[in-house]
């Protein structure tokens, strides 16, 4: 993800989520070495490349914690979101991540039947972890064999 980016992953985690981050998040993100964040571009016949979807992480040591996947609605079912987990999980390996955290809603069984597709397992849940409806969410985990 480049800062130019920004704005068209912006309107996505808009359209996404019910407590999305801010452009500015995104930007303050993006300068940190500790991140990695990444996008899916679909070629367009405009002067900037569509953005499909993105991916982001937190790095700490040897282990990554996702902060958010989304994907466009009008691009979901064609592979961009796990596409994008596979190339952030080749990415953490060259970085030397041998595990990786994620908190997904307990209700989106798109995104859980993904992650399970992507060797990652449930270990626990948090209660009550996400606003606007109030919902637990379950917390996955990737480990490099």
């Amino acid at each position: 993800m480049k800062p130019e980016d920004v704005r068209q992953v912006a309107a996505i985690e808009r359209d996404t989520f019910s407590q999305p981050w801010s452009e500015q998040g995104f930007l303050e993100s993006l300068t940190n070495p500790d991140t990695l964040f990444l996008v899916a571009e679909g070629d367009t016949t405009q002067e900037e490349s569509q953005i499909m979807g993105y991916v982001g992480m937190y790095c700490a040591l040897d282990e990554g914690e996702i902060t958010n996947v989304a994907v466009a609605q009008r691009f979901r079912k064609r592979g961009v979101g796990k596409g994008l987990i596979e190339e952030l999980l080749g990415q953490a390996q060259e970085h030397e991540i041998s595990r990786i955290v994620l908190e997904v809603r307990a209700s989106n069984k798109p995104a859980i039947h993904l992650y399970n597709g992507m060797l990652f397992h449930k270990v626990g849940v948090r209660k009550g972890f996400y606003d606007f409806p109030k919902e637990d969410a379950d917390i996955m985990v990737w480990e490099k064999d």
